[in-house]
């Protein structure tokens, strides 16, 4: 799930422990080491309120998790009193602890990272989080990778940088997976179902569950319902799949998957 850099950080942190998710991909994770409380971030286009330490607010949440952090940019936000700070932007990857952490890898699908002087509106880079973990029932592993795709103010139709982007996306896929590990992909991938991107990821056997389903909450006031999305190498291991209409704990769904 798209965690909305904490906006609505009270009804998360209450939910997420009650969800009883072996494995939380988030994306939208702030980091400010030393940092509590509300920042305000900015762009040019939009003003959001952020949590100055989402990464730290969710691993308290759930101590019992293995937790792992990756930014892709970083750039300043301000206090309530207007203070400026440096905040770390990325992906966060939480693992319960009865669950070895196998493997860990991670590539950029879009640009390097940037520390930003001021935040631009697009072209930000992108990268994708790889954790292996083993389902002691059975020995099977699986890797969970997640992705926040690039935003675009123009909409999410297909671009020759989204494209490179799922090229990329998929190159990374294949450079961690294995025969007879399980793979799933996921994340707010900020395109529509019928994306190019999707017949990309086809070509390497992953199939998408979400489809065309509204995967936004109330929160969210555009037409375009269409954004977060998961992906499996292998859709007979799948029990059951979800998308969650409530509790609304951001301005995307969260994605729920049994294996």
């Amino acid at each position: 799930m798209n965690a909305w850099g904490g906006a609505l950080s009270d009804e998360l942190i209450k939910w997420l422990p009650d969800s009883g998710a072996d494995i939380v991909c988030l994306q939208e994770v702030t980091r400010s080491p030393g940092l509590t409380g509300w920042t305000r971030f900015e762009d040019g286009e939009r003003t959001l309120p952020q949590r100055a330490d989402l990464f730290d607010d969710v691993r308290i949440a759930l101590p019992h998790h293995q937790a792992i952090f990756l930014a892709s940019d970083s750039g300043p936000v301000h206090d309530d009193t207007g203070g400026r700070h440096r905040q770390e932007f990325g992906l966060a990857t939480f693992v319960a602890e009865q669950l070895p952490v196998i493997g860990v890898d991670s590539a950029f699908v879009h640009g390097q990272f940037v520390d930003h002087v001021e935040w631009t509106i697009a072209d930000r880079p992108r990268i994708a989080l790889a954790v292996r973990t083993v389902d002691r029932a059975d020995g099977r592993s699986v890797w969970v990778v997640q992705v926040h795709g690039l935003r675009d103010p123009v909409g999410k139709a297909d671009t020759p940088a989204r494209l490179g982007q799922a090229e990329r996306l998929a190159e990374f896929v294949q450079r961690v997976r294995s025969p007879q590990v399980l793979v799933v992909v996921c994340g707010d991938f900020n395109l529509l179902p019928d994306s190019e991107t999707f017949g990309v990821l086809a070509e390497i056997g992953l199939t998408d569950l979400v489809g065309a389903a509204d995967t936004r909450t109330s929160h969210y006031p555009k037409p375009a319902r269409h954004a977060s999305y998961l992906l499996v190498s292998d859709v007979a291991a799948v029990e059951r799949f979800e998308i969650l209409t409530e509790p609304e704990v951001s301005d995307h769904r969260a994605l729920i998957l049994d294996i």
